[in-house]
């Protein structure tokens, strides 16, 4: 199973990474259906921290960040879809109880922790692009200073000076 394709059905919400029940059924060949049947004959194994439903709010709003849904009868799910989270997800192979439910799961969990990995180094990166900013920084301020006072003292030289008057004298 390609990463790249699991990654992106791989969504953010309630500052959560989830993914949607009808994501998943794709990805397990199996029917939304038979997925959320399955899910509710095991509800004990699913507490809220590994699946709950969306509200329809947020499920309007992720409708409008997935492109490749059409405004067509019978093209979106009936009831609101479930979000599992990565925990979730590992218990749903457990629960379809076969070896594509297996594998599938294992591919999603590399790309979590694929995922994971990036954020922790985009943030490391992101900390040390900050200490560089504010190390230069404070260079910029003192090198500002330096010129400002050149500047002042320039100007105040020139102040002082006595030149010569050209032109007709009296």
């Amino acid at each position: 199973m390609e990463l790249q394709l699991i990654q992106s059905r791989i969504y953010e919400l309630r500052g959560m990474k989830i993914m949607l029940d009808f994501d998943l059924a794709i990805l397990y060949e199996v029917e939304t259906r038979t997925l959320k049947q399955a899910v509710k004959r095991n509800i004990n194994r699913f507490p809220h921290d590994f699946m709950f439903e969306l509200t329809s709010e947020e499920w309007k709003s992720l409708r409008s960040q997935i492109v490749m849904l059409k405004n067509e009868r019978g093209t979106h799910p009936k009831y609101l879809p479930f979000a599992f989270t990565e925990q979730g997800v590992a218990m749903l192979s457990a629960v379809l109880r076969s070896e594509k439910a297996v594998e599938i799961s294992l591919a999603i969990m590399r790309a979590f922790v694929l995922m994971r990995q990036f954020a922790l180094s985009h943030k490391e990166l992101s900390e040390k692009l900050e200490a560089l900013e504010s190390s230069y920084n404070q260079k910029f301020d003192d090198i500002h200073q330096a010129l400002r006072f050149l500047i002042l003292k320039n100007e105040e030289s020139q102040k002082n000076q006595h030149r010569k008057k050209i032109g007709f004298k009296d």
